[in-house]
């Protein structure tokens, strides 16, 4: 794999990590995910996981405005991997006959792989622009969390 592709999808995964526990974690009570969700709850869930990341990280305006764009763009980037399908049943699907159908496993992957790369500049860019507006101190904690695994803040 190429170097450039291996880190992109690293910094992708790790932002998705991060601002996706964060979402989860904001949002123990409730088992519903962003593709399920109407425009109204999205909105809700995306203010709230905001209000608490700036809570941690003591941010400022210019910084929320920053976090707000990566919310957005994961959200546009979920909503380009999973379009309005079923992962589930897609995967169900290859496996509904006598034998694994390899031919759509490929062109599902590669679906998959194309919007990653399509996606991926937008959300590395966002990404970049909030951890690089932090000053030392709230970028270590950002490191501290990540470094806590899925137990994060919250637990």
């Amino acid at each position: 794999m190429k170097r450039w592709l291996k880190r992109t999808l690293i910094g992708v995964f790790g932002a998705s990590v991060l601002f996706g526990g964060l979402a989860a974690c904001s949002h123990r009570g409730h088992h519903q995910n962003w593709q399920n969700m109407s425009e109204e709850d999205a909105a809700k869930m995306r203010a709230h996981m905001i209000d608490r990341v700036s809570s941690r990280l003591d941010l400022d305006e210019a910084q929320k405005a920053k976090l707000g764009t990566v919310a957005d763009q994961l959200r546009a980037g979920r909503q380009a991997l999973h379009g309005n399908t079923d992962p589930r049943s897609e995967i169900q699907s290859l496996v509904a006959g006598n034998t694994f159908d390899r031919a759509k496993a490929k062109a599902l992957i590669d679906a998959k792989t194309s919007t990653v790369q399509s996606k991926s500049p937008e959300l590395i860019a966002a990404f970049g622009d909030f951890y690089d507006s932090l000053k030392p101190e709230q970028q270590q904690k950002v490191r501290d969390f990540m470094q806590r695994g899925r137990h994060g803040w919250g637990g």
